[in-house]
């Protein structure tokens, strides 16, 4: 008798089945799986006894391997599914490839009823996952969300690959098998975890792996539980992003700063596993030391500086140029670039280093006072102008300021920019230095010597003097009457020039004129002066209070003649009182 070997199907002992066909002369029913032996191997077919004085057959093929080469010989002990009946040649057909296959849902059938695994091998991408060929080549379904803990993004990359699995959803009748890696993961990470807790605590150096990047930072897997290393916390130097230091999959060693075991909240460290260099700043970057670093960013205010990874230094825009206004330090520098510069100041405790720029340069301050003191005469150009001042520059990086005050001996100057304009060619006389303010004033009235004490025997009133037109206002015309001593034609004293068609014209910068004196104010300094010659002229008297409200009358009006009658009245009118007092 043939041997015989038990089968499940849905519940059936193929065996009892195989022996009760025996004994009733049966050897089974098409869709039945019964053992038999092998009688012999032909060209196409395998010849196969089945028991109940029948033989089947079973095309060569099936028996080949993976190779190719066909594994069967006479005598071989084999499982059989029936497919037909006997045929015209008293031949039952047979399928050894289906008797394996319904083995093998046997196989996992039982498995999945006593929640085993199984093994199975990523052999393709499908719809909505990956297919797994598990044993006997039956295919098995794993959806993408029982892959892997987290949702992987590049599923091809799993082909190939084998793993364990459990089964989570069965159908023979339909053949729908579905599996799933994750349940298997989570197990493992929860075994995991209970073990790292039992460890866990704040200052403990760990080592871990990066599980998940972002732009704040990296979650690191320490076992079965998952800790942030936030970007501030993961080198002493500047990291734009952390994607600079890692990726993936890298293994770290980093320290526990703070854990919660209620919310299994865990805070790391990187850049604590090593030493802080603001330990040692102050030995390695002593004031006045040049250095060489990076530029890492640009503010508004300045640029920072890496010194070392970990260190950086800021230059104040205000420390970048002795001589240039810097309107932004981008004008100057740029993010990436290696500069030298000067440390100025440091304090480790609040992990500051001022630097400098300019400080590589010399100070043109320095140079200046050197070479200037107070009295010196001067040449440079008009730089800017305020309402109060003309500023002009006398070296590279050193300005002086000359007061409205300070314009002219003669000339009552509200305005600056009525006399001087940006770029003018000037000169003056260094009037006091300010070392502590480092600020210059200048003078170039004092390029003379004061008229005033001699001005009235100089420049008696109705006397007619050549002038120059040095500027233009609205309300008149400034014109030079000689080095040091300036006059204003009022614009109703004004008699404009012809031009050679003898047509009028504006006046110009550079004109040349005759005028008479009109008025000379002792107290404000001033002489004025008309183009209408013979029209008669006037002279404040120093003596004469400004506060009346009065009409002032003119000299002539008051003696009927000339200065010089006026002196004479002066005279006798002192001769008058002494005559007086000598009587009494």
């Amino acid at each position: 008798m043939t041997n015989q070997t038990t089968h499940t199907q849905g519940g059936t002992d193929f065996a009892s089945l195989f022996e009760a066909s025996l004994q009733g002369g049966d050897f089974g029913k098409e869709g039945e799986i019964v053992s038999g032996t092998v009688v012999a191997v032909q060209r196409d077919n395998v010849v196969v006894d089945i028991g109940g004085k029948s033989e089947g057959m079973i095309a060569l093929s099936e028996f080949a391997d993976a190779t190719g080469q066909m594994n069967v010989k006479p005598g071989d002990k084999i499982d059989v599914y029936i497919e037909s009946r006997e045929n015209d040649d008293g031949l039952v057909l047979l399928s050894k490839e289906k008797a394996d296959k319904m083995k093998v849902w046997d196989e996992i059938s039982a498995a999945c009823e006593r929640d085993e695994l199984i093994d199975g091998t990523i052999s393709q991408r499908v719809k909505g996952g990956l297919s797994v060929t598990i044993k006997g080549g039956v295919k098995a379904f794993l959806p993408g969300s029982q892959v892997d803990l987290r949702p992987i993004r590049n599923l091809d990359k799993l082909i190939g690959q084998s793993y364990q699995f459990k089964v989570i959803k069965f159908n023979k009748k339909r053949g729908n098998i579905v599996l799933s890696r994750r349940v298997l993961l989570e197990k493992e990470r929860d075994e995991q975890k209970t073990k790292t807790l039992e460890t866990l605590e704040e200052g403990k150096v760990v080592r871990g792996v990066i599980k998940n990047i972002t732009e704040y930072g990296a979650f690191v897997d320490l076992g079965g539980i998952d800790g942030l290393l936030h970007i501030t916390d993961m080198s002493w130097g500047r990291v734009n992003h952390p994607e600079e230091l890692f990726k993936v999959g890298d293994e770290v060693t980093v320290k526990v700063l703070k854990y919660n075991p209620e919310t299994e909240r865990v805070s790391l460290g990187l850049k604590q596993t090593q030493e802080d260099p603001w330990n040692h700043a102050e030995e390695a970057y002593p004031a006045g030391k040049r250095v060489s670093g990076k530029v890492m960013s640009i503010t508004d205010y300045g640029a920072f500086v890496e010194l070392e990874p970990g260190v950086e230094g800021l230059i104040h825009v205000s420390e970048m140029s002795w001589t240039k206004k810097v309107k932004h330090p981008s004008k100057l520098l740029e993010v990436g670039q290696t500069i030298e510069c000067q440390v100025l100041e440091v304090d480790a405790k609040q992990k500051r280093i001022s630097l400098g720029l300019k400080q590589l340069e010399p100070d043109p301050w320095s140079l200046f006072t050197e070479k200037y003191s107070p009295g010196d005469k001067i040449a440079g150009k008009v730089r800017s102008i305020t309402d109060y001042g003309v500023f002009i520059g006398i070296e590279e990086g050193v300005d002086g300021m000359v007061h409205k005050s300070d314009l002219s001996w003669t000339a009552k100057v509200n305005n600056p920019a009525d006399l001087y304009h940006k770029g003018d060619d000037v000169e003056a006389i260094i009037l006091s230095i300010n070392h502590d303010e480092k600020k210059v004033s200048l003078g170039i009235k004092q390029l003379f010597d004061d008229p005033w004490p001699t001005i009235f025997s100089e420049l008696p009133p109705s006397k007619v003097v050549h002038a120059k037109v040095i500027s233009l206002v609205d309300y008149g015309v400034f014109v030079r009457i000689r080095d040091g001593i300036e006059g204003l034609i009022p614009t109703g004293d004004l008699v404009e020039p012809k031009n050679e068609a003898g047509e009028t014209r504006a006046f110009e910068v550079g004109d040349e004129l005759d005028a008479e004196i009109a008025n000379i104010d002792s107290q404000d300094r001033r002489v004025t002066l008309s183009m209408r010659i013979g029209e008669g002229v006037s002279i404040q008297p120093k003596t004469e209070k400004r506060e009346s409200k009065a009409p002032k009358k003119s000299a002539d009006e008051k003696t009927g003649g000339t200065i010089g009658e006026l002196i004479k009245q002066k005279l006798g009118d002192k001769l008058n009182v002494k005559a007086e007092d000598k009587d009494e």
